[in-house]
């Protein structure tokens, strides 16, 4: 688990700042999930507790969470005990995955009473549990009956026992001997493995980086270990230990080069080499937030545009196949002079040739050397009528060269614009941008149009971005949107952007009439490179021009434009860049 006991330790000491602050709303957006807005001396946070299987955690976020109407009961209770309640602790045991958080509340009677809300983070086993001052269970998120767990059941009115502690070290408090010999005695395990075994509240992912940093290349287990290697393990736990202690640490989002969210730690992550791409966030809570909500956002996204992303997958191989069959077809066309030739050889030579002949040995005059070619007769034929049978052969070839010329052109453009759909619906964050997305495919006639009467769905805004010199940078979210932006809503001197054969947003620059300098023309450029299929790349080339040279072709798809005057920039682009921009 990503979300460890030393985690939780960062995740705590940022939450100091909420001590002091009382409880102004408590709402439960889901069966596992509570949230308590907090309101302090510098303003209102929301803290969010989700006890669920996969995504348990405990952090401040800004994520917009809906308020159900009617609050279940577990909500009302935690409302009953702790409206209005000031808390005065947020408190860890060592380094368990556990976090408590002691408010002073009153009770019925009016007297001021101590009340704890125990976080516990433990996968399947993760649990929101509400705590009396005397340590009796006042009740949880989730009961825990005898049934479910002999060992340590969770129920009202039960004397709350905490969680089980393993005999293993304190990450950042341990004697070097104690560590090396209980290192020794777990064998042939890697040091990642026994480091997880040893220490409390160390992930896999931590370990991993410690045995990288220990070891570098080298295969060790845990046995094998030298006295070296043992002084590397130590003083990298104790680099760690200062950075947590001191808040200096550096939390680590890590991304597939396709963008998909991977891993997350408390400090720089460096064993992925280049296969993953790092990025530093400012804090753990804003690193929880964004990982967890970014997460449920894309699996929320891709069930709701899972047919798209079949249909236009299966579009693509369809259209691929045909094309292979035709550019086949196409390169045995280019014969056709060899059969307009056959026929003038037989027709210049048919006094020589016999009705019933099969081959026919003639002077090719066509050819300076003049050789002798072998021509195939059909023997039911006259010469003339074979003659005439390659001149047909001759013009269907040539019919089917043209025909197949244009088809060929118009499956490309299809594949074209069927890739820049499929880039449009990889990068939809909303219900909306995928509503906008099935309608553009439905007047295309790839989807059968919905039943559904009523107004077409609205899409959202361009995105809007403000360059380090002041001037507005538009990206569009989609194809139909791509072509008001640029044909519509842009000033003949606005600057067009778009990335060089390869599927991508429309990004317009708002001049003024003015010059834009450069550094803003390398921005829009880089932003025209992370809204495109090449966002995880890097030297990406960009098209730009002024929007007065950008035409739509009669009858062009969604999106598709034709440009001239153009020059190109080599870019890499970058989100971090991007979210400055955003938020000017």
């Amino acid at each position: 688990m990503a979300l460890d006991g030393i985690f939780l330790c960062a995740v705590k000491n940022e939450l100091q700042c909420l001590v002091g602050g009382r409880v102004d709303k408590i709402y439960q957006p889901s069966r596992e999930e509570l949230v308590f807005v907090i309101r302090t001396r510098e303003g209102a946070f929301k803290l969010l507790f989700n006890a669920s299987a996969n995504d348990a955690r405990v952090h401040i976020t800004k994520a917009q969470i809906d308020n159900p109407k009617t609050p279940p009961m577990f909500c009302m209770l935690m409302r009953k005990h702790l409206s209005s309640g000031k808390l005065i602790a947020v408190r860890q045991d060592g380094f368990e995955r556990v976090l408590f958080f002691d408010f002073e509340s009153v009770n019925e009677l009016g007297d001021l009473c101590n009340i704890t809300v125990a976080m516990e983070i433990m996968g399947r086993c993760s649990n929101l549990i509400l705590l009396s001052r005397d340590g009796k269970i006042i009740d949880c998120i989730k009961r825990v009956g005898f049934d479910q767990s002999s060992v340590r059941p969770v129920l009202p009115n039960m004397i709350y026992e905490p969680v089980p502690k393993q005999n293993k070290l304190s990450p950042f408090d341990f004697d070097k001997e104690k560590l090396s010999l209980m290192l020794s005695q777990q064998g042939s395990k890697p040091l990642a493995k026994g480091l997880v075994a040893t220490l409390e509240g160390v992930s896999p992912v931590f370990a991993r980086e410690v045995q990288m940093y220990a070891l570098k290349d080298r295969d060790v287990c845990c046995s094998e270990l030298t006295a070296d290697d043992i002084d590397r393990v130590c003083f990298f736990l104790s680099k760690t230990a200062d950075s947590i202690k001191n808040n200096t640490n550096r939390f680590t989002l890590v991304k597939t080069k396709t963008g998909d969210l991977k891993e997350f730690c408390f400090c720089e992550l460096s064993q992925y080499g280049s296969l993953m791409v790092t990025s530093e966030v400012s804090s753990a809570c804003e690193l929880l937030d964004f990982f967890y909500t970014e997460r449920d956002l894309s699996a929320r996204r891709k069930q709701k545009a899972a047919d798209l992303f079949r249909l236009l997958i299966n579009t693509t191989e369809r259209v691929s196949r045909r094309l292979s069959n035709q550019k086949q077809e196409l390169s045995e066309c280019a014969k056709r002079d060899e059969l307009k030739m056959y026929g003038d050889l037989i027709m210049s030579n048919v006094y020589a040739i016999k009705k019933g002949d099969s081959i026919a040995r003639l002077i090719n005059f066509y050819h300076e050397n003049a050789p002798e070619v072998e021509i195939k007769l059909d023997t039911r034929l006259t010469p003339a009528q074979n003659a005439q049978k390659y001149y047909a052969e001759y013009r269907k070839a040539d019919t089917a060269e043209k025909k197949l010329t244009e088809l060929i052109k118009q499956g490309e453009e299809e594949l074209q614009y069927i890739d820049s759909v499929f880039d449009s619906l990889s990068r939809a964050n909303t219900e909306e941008e995928i509503a906008v997305l099935r309608e553009e495919l439905a007047d295309e006639g790839y989807v059968r149009k919905g039943r559904e009467k009523g107004k077409a769905s609205k899409s959202p805004k361009p995105l809007e971005f403000t360059s380090s010199d002041g001037y507005t940078i538009l990206v569009g979210r989609n194809n139909r949107q791509n072509d008001k932006l640029t044909l519509k809503d842009s000033d003949k001197n606005d600057i067009w952007l778009h990335t060089h054969n390869i599927a991508g947003s429309h990004v317009i620059i708002r001049t003024n009439g003015e010059e834009v300098p450069d550094s803003t023309v390398e921005q829009a450029a880089r932003l025209a490179a992370l809204h495109s299929k090449a966002k995880s790349s890097s030297q990406v080339p960009v098209d730009y021009t002024l929007v007065k040279f950008v035409k739509k072709p009669s009858g062009a798809k969604p999106g598709m434009v034709i440009f001239t005057n153009n020059r190109t920039l080599y870019v890499t682009p970058s989100e971090e860049e991007a979210r400055e921009l955003s938020d000017k």
